[in-house]
């Protein structure tokens, strides 16, 4: 069975669009990851992912390889 959860995390470090890529990317490349949407203004991401294929701990280090800090 799917299990779908959605999380918005806090990120620090982001100054551009590049860093907004960087970090959608990496989300994005996390098995289970379904969308992963970041906003440079709010320094947030919202995603939504498969609770069966991931964790909140790999969607946080993820984002901590690419570079950037989760709040």
């Amino acid at each position: 069975m799917i299990i779908i959860e959605r999380v918005s995390l806090g990120i620090e470090g982001m100054t551009c669009n590049h860093c907004v890529m960087t970090v959608t990317n990496a989300l994005k490349n996390v098995d289970g990851v379904k969308t992963a949407s970041v906003n440079l203004d709010q320094k947030t991401a919202k995603v939504t992912y498969d609770e069966n294929k991931t964790s909140l701990e790999q969607l946080k280090r993820a984002v901590v390889a690419a570079g950037y800090q989760v709040e």
